[in-house]
């Protein structure tokens, strides 16, 4: 009884302590990327699409698929929603213990205020964009005894605006209060941090100010807990231009363009390699030997796997026909690959790259494709063989690494193959590249991998900008133009003369793919349940995938070159996307509602 317990802590003890300091602040940048499950010490990953986290995470919107079937029929409106006042309270105590303690001085005292507010700011983003206007309790420390009245203790919702403008101020107080320099592989916040939360929240307002006030029901609340008044929408787009430009002109991160005779290549070190990276402004770390990351491991190709599992997701045509044609007459909006009919006239490619490598070259940065290179080695994706018999073109498939009886392969081991039960192999024709680790031992058990998950990029920056300079000034605005065509040179694509709605659309969604940007954008700009109708006959509901067959036709003059057929998913995916009006917000728990009668229900709960 008289032994001092080594595991609890006294705030006497942690405030007197410069390192126990930094350690709270340390499990509060955790506990921003895991959460935790209420009331358990499990992890829950209800921050949004991550490398770290679940990769069924990924498979939720028109980005990629699973390797095996899923009968998911429409959204879930909580899968990401963000609930913890647990977290609000420990980091308002931070707060308070930091500014009494007398282990360091008052100007180091500065810089760690600000990113523990910072950190408490976006904890109220990924809360506001998934709830609504939640409680905002400022500072304060509550303190309960039993028997009180805890009717102060229960705050009302804030409006959607008072929570977004909240944000906004907070990022505006700290920003001057961090350091404005990179800080090692991005992990901790910094004063760039501050301002590109501030243009993000900013740009989120205003899109919902506009647009959920275009839609025939706008999704709001009596109280303005959900839904902004339209008349608010110019004035968040002028902050968030305003934070976005003080980022592109006084920051120092630019748009990496290290390897400009390789553009898929630079793309992918811009967003995927942490060593010397000028792009990436705010990102979760992780290092061997301590943390690692599963994700290499469960998405290798099948035949680069080092360990168990690979393959688990798969890219979908959807996204990969949104990489537009280099040489396009229309720059700024994809098209589909042109592969003919099997049942009329195939296209035949000398390769099976060929198609891909005229495409904007993110597209290589994003997607591993047929015939594409990952990590020095070659990947084969082939679905089957296409056969001339009789006058016709006739396709032949078979099991994973099938051969035929002149030892000409059938299907590749990678796939992608027709049935929904088989895993480890491909579906779509396309495996992901982001996020994959080149690092040897990367996609083991054992090892794991260090690669990092980017919550902001410098690219972010430049395209706010040009969304906001466009939806106050127009299409032809100059900042607007000269803020996407900065993005689009560094891909390596046509710069545009003028901007639309749509190009907006599709610059963020071939800039950002698997960033955890799709499902929030659609959310924000109110095209969710506009474009995921739940009809497997609306292309862009439905899961679609690009499967490469080999010529095996000896005497024929395309004997070995490849063709491509477009592939349904619904073998494997029967259900197209379904987003409704009530999943643009997630519902209140009864148990918060019990515990706070002043709080109120979300539309459609």
């Amino acid at each position: 009884m008289e032994q001092q317990p080594d595991t609890i802590l006294t705030e006497d003890q942690v405030y007197g302590d410069s390192n126990l300091i930094r350690s709270v602040l340390a499990n509060f940048y955790d506990r921003i990327s895991r959460g935790l499950k209420p009331n358990t010490t499990d992890q829950y990953y209800n921050w949004g699409q991550r490398a770290g986290g679940d990769n069924n995470d990924f498979t939720r919107v028109d980005e990629a698929i699973r390797y095996d079937f899923d009968n998911v029929n429409q959204f879930d409106r909580n899968l990401w929603r963000v609930y913890d006042y647990e977290l609000v309270r420990n980091i308002n105590q931070f707060l308070k213990g930091l500014k009494e303690s007398t282990a360091i001085t008052e100007t180091s005292k500065t810089p760690l205020i600000g990113e523990a507010r910072l950190i408490r700011a976006w904890y109220y983003f990924n809360s506001c964009r998934s709830l609504g206007g939640m409680p905002i309790v400022g500072d304060e420390v509550f303190d309960y005894t039993p028997g009180m009245d805890i009717s102060p203790l229960q705050y009302p919702r804030a409006t959607e605006a008072e929570m977004y403008d909240y944000i906004i101020s907070e990022c505006e107080a700290i920003a001057d209060m961090m350091s404005d320099r990179p800080t090692t592989h991005s992990a901790r916040a910094n004063k760039w941090t501050a301002k590109m939360l501030e243009a993000r929240a900013a740009l989120y307002a205003a899109s919902l100010a506009k647009y959920n006030n275009q839609m025939a029901a706008p999704v709001k609340t009596v109280g303005g807990e959900v839904g902004i008044d339209a008349g608010k929408a110019n004035a968040y787009y002028q902050k968030a231009l305003d934070a976005a430009l003080d980022v592109i002109q006084h920051g120092p991160y630019v748009l990496q363009d290290k390897k400009p005779e390789d553009r898929a290549r630079n793309f992918y070190e811009a967003v995927c390699v942490k060593d010397g990276n000028t792009e990436v402004i705010w990102a979760r770390d992780y290092y061997f030997p301590g943390q690692t990351i599963a994700f290499t491991k469960d998405n290798l190709p099948t035949t680069l796997a080092q360990d168990a599992n690979s393959s688990f997701l798969s890219v979908l045509l959807n996204l990969a026909e949104e990489f537009e044609p280099i040489n396009t007459p229309t720059p700024g909006q994809g098209s589909k690959f042109d592969v003919g009919s099997f049942n009329g006239t195939p296209k035949f490619y000398e390769t099976a790259d060929e198609l891909f490598k005229d495409r904007d070259p993110r597209l290589g940065g994003t997607v591993i494709y047929p015939g594409a290179t990952f990590a020095g080695s070659t990947v084969v994706y082939q679905a089957g063989q296409l056969n001339f018999q009789d006058g016709k073109w006739v396709k032949k498939q078979g099991e994973a690494n099938s051969t035929d009886k002149n030892g000409n392969l059938i299907t590749s081991p990678n796939g992608p193959v027709y049935n929904s039960s088989l895993r480890l192999v491909n579906k779509t024709g396309f495996g992901i590249r982001k996020f994959l680790d080149e690092t040897p031992q990367a996609g083991t058990i054992g090892r794991g991998s260090e690669m990092w998950e980017p919550r902001f990029r410098i690219a972010e920056a430049y395209l706010i900008a040009a969304e906001a300079a466009f939806e106050l000034n127009g299409g032809s605005n100059a900042v607007s133009l000269e803020n996407i065509n900065a993005v689009r040179a560094r891909a390596g694509v046509q710069p545009l003369k003028t901007v639309t709605f749509a190009n907006i659309v599709h610059e963020r969604r071939v800039e950002f793919a698997f960033e955890d940007h799709r499902y929030w954008d659609m959310m924000r700009w109110r095209l969710a349940d506009k474009t995921w109708t739940g009809n497997q006959s609306n292309e862009a509901a439905s899961r679609r995938g690009l499967w490469p067959y080999r010529v095996v036709a000896p005497g024929n003059p395309n004997d070995g070159k490849w063709t491509f057929e477009v592939q349904n998913m619904n073998f494997i995916y029967p259900n197209a996307l379904n987003f409704q009006p009530r999943h643009y917000y997630s519902e209140l728990d009864n148990s918060w509602l019990n515990n706070n009668p002043k709080l109120v229900k979300n539309p459609y709960q």
